[in-house]
C-alpha cells in the first residue's frame, strides 16, 4: 500500500525540500506518494511547519504522525485539533551542529574578551589577558539535545560546565543539576549563561530579575533558545546597572525584531537574526525519512513529543 505524504509548509520551502525529501524516501525502499496537496482523509503522514496553512488537523483522519520541521514545538504542540504523535525535529548533522558552532563561538567571543580587540577606537594597548577556560564558568539551561551537546564541546574545550533541566539528567563531567534548588544552584555565580530552553508556560520569564541577580556581577547572557525566555525589561535594567555586562540575543518574542525595540541600540547588546540553528534539509529529510520507515515497520517514533510537558 502507498504511504501518502503531504509536504504542509510555505511553498517557498518546497523547493529546497523536494528533492532532498524524494531521495531519502527512495533510500527506505516504501512505496510512497510525496506532495504538497493530498485529500486530507488520504494523508498518512504530514511533514508540518507550525506557520503552514495548515491549523485545522481534524479532516486528516488517517494521520499516523505530524513530523515538525523545527526543533520547537510551542506553536502545534497545544493545538486541541492535533490528536496524531507529534515529533519535533532532531537532527545531529545540521541543526545540532549549527548550534554547537554559534554558542561556542559566542561563549568564545566573550570569554576572550574579543570585543575589545575588534572595537578599539582609543587604538589602546591593553595588555591583559583574560583568564583560561577553567577560570570560567558556564551554565547552560536546558538539557535536551541541544544543551547536552553544547555542553559537551564547552567542556571539552576546559570549561567547568553546569547543566540544568527540569528533570535529572546525567552527563558525563557536566554538573547537572534540576528542579526548583537546582535552578538557583545553576545560575549562582555563573559568569556565562546560555538558554537553550523549549518555550513552555514554565519556562517563560524564566530569566527574571532574580535570576538575573544570581549571576556573577558582570555576567554575560546568550539566548539562541527562546525569545519568551527571558523577562526583557529586567534584562535591560540589569545592562544598564552594570550586573550584566553583555547579551547576545538570537530569538525575541516578536519576530522581526521591531525597529523600535529598545534592543537594538543598546550598546551591550548583539543581536542576530535567528540564526543560530537552521534545519538543513539534506539532513532533516533523511530524520524524516527514518521516522516515516520506523512507523510502517512497527517500531517507536523518534524524538516524540510530550504532549504533557509540551516538547
Amino acid at each position: 500500500m502507498t504511504v501518502q505524504i503531504l509536504f504542509a509548509a510555505p511553498s517557498e520551502q518546497w523547493a529546497d525540500y523536494e528533492a532532498p525529501l524524494t531521495d531519502a524516501l527512495k533510500a527506505t525502499g516504501m512505496d510512497y506518494a510525496l506532495a504538497t496537496d493530498l485529500p486530507p482523509g488520504t494523508v498518512d503522514y504530514m511533514v508540518y511547519a507550525p506557520d503552514s496553512a495548515v491549523q485545522d488537523f481534524t479532516p486528516y483522519t488517517r494521520l499516523k504522525a505530524v513530523l515538525n520541521l523545527w526543533a520547537g514545538v510551542e506553536k502545534v504542540v497545544f493545538n486541541p485539533t492535533l490528536t496524531a504523535p507529534l515529533t519535533r525535529m532532531v537532527d545531529e548533522e545540521g541543526l545540532t551542529q549549527g548550534m554547537v558552532e554559534w554558542v561556542t563561538g559566542h561563549v568564545l567571543r566573550h570569554h576572550l574578551g574579543m570585543d575589545r580587540h575588534i572595537v578599539n577606537p582609543g587604538n589602546l594597548w591593553d595588555h591583559e589577558a583574560p583568564p583560561l577556560a577553567p577560570e570560567r564558568p558556564v551554565t547552560i539551561l536546558g538539557m535536551g539535545a541541544l544543551g547536552k551537546a553544547c555542553a559537551r564541546t564547552l567542556r571539552h574545550l576546559g570549561f567547568p560546565v553546569t547543566g540544568w533541566s527540569r528533570s535529572e539528567k546525567r552527563i558525563a563531567n557536566v554538573n547537572c543539576v534540576h528542579g526548583e534548588a537546582g535552578l538557583a544552584q545553576a545560575l549562582r555565580g555563573a559568569q556565562i549563561l546560555v538558554l537553550l530552553l523549549p518555550e513552555t508556560r514554565e519556562t517563560e520569564n524564566i530569566l527574571s530579575g532574580p535570576a538575573l541577580s544570581l549571576l556573577e556581577r558582570g555576567a554575560v547572557v546568550i539566548n539562541p533558545g527562546r525569545g519568551p525566555l527571558i523577562d526583557d525589561a529586567a534584562l535591560l535594567a540589569a545592562l544598564d546597572s552594570g550586573h550584566i555586562s553583555h547579551a547576545t540575543l538570537d530569538v525575541f518574542r516578536v519576530e522581526p525584531l521591531p525597529k523600535d525595540d529598545p534592543y537594538w541600540t543598546h550598546p551591550k547588546v548583539t543581536i542576530t537574526p535567528h540564526v543560530a540553528s537552521e534545519t538543513r534539509p539534506a539532513s532533516a529529510a533523511r530524520v524524516i525519512a527514518e521516522n516515516i520507515r520506523r512507523k510502517e515497520a512497527g517500531l517507536p517514533l523518534m524524538h516524540l513529543v510530550d504532549r504533557l510537558v509540551g516538547y
